[in-house]
């Protein structure tokens, strides 16, 4: 049944987050993400790999891994405004702009927060930079997808903006998942050569 095995799939990326916002090593809690995403990917129902290919998937390329990329946000309140944001099929979803995350990295950058508007809500993240469509995904690679299970956590008060694990989302492997992607304050110029890169 399609609904349960959807309710399995996001029980372990729950399971998956929570172990690594638990691990003393943010690049052995890494090489645990990308063990079990790859092991997901190949056998579990609501892979995003089409089935006909899942044979053939030999894991999901990323770039090594980079703990200067890992950076502790600081998360201003912003005035709420609601969004729709679009996707990659044909209609936008609608978010609440909440907040901004503001980090250092290659100088100061900051990126908006936003709440899913849809039952039970949930932060969401999502980013381009200058690696996308080049070395990257080119609609945006996500961070934060709580309502999922993508769920960094906090460190000293601090949001955690680990871009070792930025992530496709599905639709960058097959065009029946609709997902939702960068808004244009998430577009950073700078390149982020850390998370899930291109073949």
């Amino acid at each position: 049944m399609e609904e349960l095995d959807l309710l399995d799939w996001k029980r372990r990326i729950f399971d998956l987050y929570a172990a690594v916002r638990k691990s003393s090593s943010a690049e052995l809690a890494w090489q645990g993400w990308r063990d079990a995403r790859d092991e997901l990917f190949r056998s579990h129902p609501q892979s995003p790999i089409p089935e006909a290919d899942r044979d053939a998937f030999s894991g999901v390329p990323y770039f090594p891994y980079d703990p200067s990329l890992r950076v502790l946000a600081t998360v201003d309140a912003a005035a709420p405004e609601r969004r729709e944001i679009a996707t990659s099929g044909d209609h936008p979803y609608s978010f609440t702009r909440f907040a901004r995350a503001a980090f250092e990295l290659a100088g100061e950058q900051t990126l908006d927060l936003y709440w899913l508007d849809g039952y039970g809500g949930g932060l969401f993240l999502s980013f381009a930079d200058g690696t996308s469509g080049r070395e990257s995904y080119g609609a945006c690679r996500y961070l934060f997808d709580t309502v999922k299970g993508a769920d960094l956590g906090v460190e000293e008060g601090r949001l955690v903006l680990d871009f070792n694990f930025a992530y496709n989302p599905s639709c960058a492997y097959d065009p029946r998942w609709v997902c939702p992607l960068a808004p244009p304050g998430n577009r950073l110029s700078v390149p982020i050569r850390a998370g899930e890169r291109m073949a």
